[in-house]
C-alpha cells in the first residue's frame, strides 16, 4: 500500500476518516492486516506527510494506535500520554495536525483496565505522577455510581472502565472548550472529534460520539 498524498488526504471527509479507522480495527481483530512495505512508505513520506487522523491515546504498551487501527507510516498523528488527557502542548500539537497538516478526525481513545485511571480511582500520590493523576480525578468524581466508597477504587474494574469512558468524554469537552481553532474547525465540518474505548481483552475499539 502507498502512503497518503496531498490529493488522497484532501479526498477524505471526516466521516470517511472515521470509517477508515473502524475498517482498520476490524482488519486488526480479524487478523487481516494490510501487507505494507513500510520502507517504501518511509521513502514515499520522506518529502512530506499527509495523515488523515490524529489519535490521542494512553502510553499503555498494549494500545498502539498504528497497530490496532492497522495503519502505516504517514497515516496518523499519534499523541500518547498516560490517561489520554489534554494540556496546552497536546492541544497545540492537535491544532498543528488539523489546521496545518490536514487531518480530518481527532480520536480520543481510552482503554479498559487503564493503569492511570486506576491510579485516579485510588487517588494515588507519587512524585510527578501526582500532578498527572490530578488531571484524571475529575472523571472519577463525575461517575456517581456506585455511591458506596468501598466500591469506588481500582479493585472494581467496572467502575474503572466507566471512569475511563467518562475521562474520554471530558477530554473531548476540554478540546472543544480550550481550543477555539479546533472548535471552529469542527463547527465548520472540517473535522470531527470522536471518542473510543479499546478493549485490551479482544482488540476491539468501540466508537463514541459526545
Amino acid at each position: 500500500m502507498n502512503a497518503h498524498t496531498k490529493e488522497t488526504q484532501a479526498g477524505i471527509s471526516p466521516d470517511k476518516a472515521i470509517d477508515l479507522l473502524k475498517e482498520g480495527n476490524q482488519r486488526f481483530q480479524n487478523r487481516k492486516a494490510h501487507n505494507r512495505d513500510l520502507l517504501l512508505q518511509v521513502d514515499q513520506t520522506s518529502t512530506g506527510q499527509y495523515p488523515f487522523a490524529t489519535v490521542l491515546s494512553c502510553i499503555d504498551s498494549r494500545v498502539s494506535s498504528e497497530l490496532i487501527f492497522d495503519q502505516g507510516i504517514g497515516d496518523i498523528f499519534s499523541v500518547r500520554i498516560a490517561g489520554n488527557f489534554v494540556n496546552e502542548d497536546i492541544l497545540g500539537s492537535m491544532e498543528f495536525a488539523c489546521k496545518l497538516a490536514g487531518t480530518k478526525v481527532i480520536q480520543v481513545l481510552g482503554h479498559t483496565s487503564c493503569g492511570a485511571v486506576k491510579g485516579a480511582c485510588d487517588h494515588a500520590r507519587l512524585g510527578n505522577l501526582t500532578a498527572l493523576i490530578n488531571k484524571i480525578e475529575p472523571a472519577v468524581e463525575a461517575v456517581k455510581e456506585p455511591a458506596d466508597e468501598s466500591q469506588r477504587n481500582s479493585k472494581n474494574i467496572d467502575f474503572v472502565n466507566e471512569v475511563a469512558l467518562k475521562n474520554v468524554e471530558m477530554t473531548i469537552n476540554n478540546i472543544r472548550n480550550r481550543s477555539s481553532v479546533l472548535k471552529e474547525m469542527e463547527d465548520n465540518g472540517e473535522i470531527k472529534i470522536v471518542g473510543g474505548m479499546y478493549d485490551i481483552s479482544n482488540g476491539a475499539v468501540t466508537f463514541h460520539e459526545f
